[in-house]
């Protein structure tokens, strides 16, 4: 672990981009802990569209709530939605791929074509759709975007799987009369931690988007909580009069995904036997 935080540290990329999603993770912390600087539900009227200063330091909005409190816990709030999705998608698609990759056949084949199906949908109609069936909410918001994303680690585990599958130490195992579980988990998804990491981390910052579109159509987190999609939302009305409403979570959502994309690409380069060599 820690010559793994030393590689990942000591790549440009993996270095800007594991600072900022440690810097993320500290203000979802102290969101979740209540260490604002105001309370982000409490209305101090008579500060309505304050501009930035000592006391607010991202402004207020129209109702005269902290900026900056509610920024924090939106960061918590995306953040909660994106990790919960993204493990949802992970789990299910590593279970579908290995199941399909194991089987073949009939299994490989039905299982393959309803992952085509779903990945034939744009990831934002998609999870419209489910959201629209189901109905807003935090939650489904979760389950949306974890049917999204399951297809894309389907594919990422079912490809490697095969190739795996065929090795000699696969054939040795079951010569020894290992169970099929314990080659599944052993063999086959053990050498599949590399893929399944670069595409975790990647994946957090599509959901990190796709949560946001989703509060700014008013179909994710509702109020009087907080999001950063939500914060954008309302802010449409009022970016000539109050930009700083439009401003700071549009860069809070821009600067997450920008993380998250370098920390991806930085444990991809690391991961990678053939760029370890170079």
């Amino acid at each position: 672990m820690k010559g793994m935080l030393r590689s990942v540290f000591s790549h440009p990329s993996g270095r800007i981009g594991g600072l900022i999603v440690l810097v993320y993770l500290l203000i979802a912390l102290l969101a979740v802990l209540g260490l604002t600087p105001h309370d982000p539900l409490m209305q101090y009227r008579i500060d309505r569209l304050h501009a930035p200063s000592s006391s607010y330091w991202m402004g207020t909005d129209l109702f005269g709530r902290d900026v900056t409190s509610r920024l924090m816990k939106g960061v918590g709030q995306s953040f909660t939605v994106a990790i919960f999705s993204v493990a949802t998608a992970a789990l299910a698609g590593t279970v579908l791929g290995l199941t399909a990759a194991w089987y073949g056949a009939r299994w490989d084949a039905v299982l393959m074509r309803l992952m085509d199906v779903l990945l034939a949908f744009p990831a934002i109609l998609l999870a419209l759709l489910v959201v629209t069936i189901i109905g807003p909410g935090t939650w489904t918001s979760v389950a949306a975007i974890g049917i999204v994303y399951t297809p894309i680690f389907t594919r990422v585990v079912r490809g490697p799987a095969l190739s795996l599958k065929a090795r000699e130490f696969v054939d040795a195992a079951r010569t020894f009369g290992s169970s099929r579980f314990y080659i599944l988990t052993r063999h086959l998804l053990l050498n599949l931690v590399a893929p399944l990491t670069v595409q975790v981390t990647l994946a957090l910052a599509w959901a990190l988007l796709t949560e946001a579109s989703l509060s700014f159509l008013g179909l994710g987190t509702q109020p009087p909580a907080s999001s950063l999609g939500l914060m954008l939302s309302d802010s449409r009305n009022l970016m000539e009069q109050a930009p700083w409403l439009l401003v700071f979570p549009a860069l809070a959502i821009m600067l997450s995904i920008l993380g998250f994309n370098l920390l991806g690409d930085g444990l991809r380069d690391i991961l990678d036997p053939k760029t370890r060599r170079a």
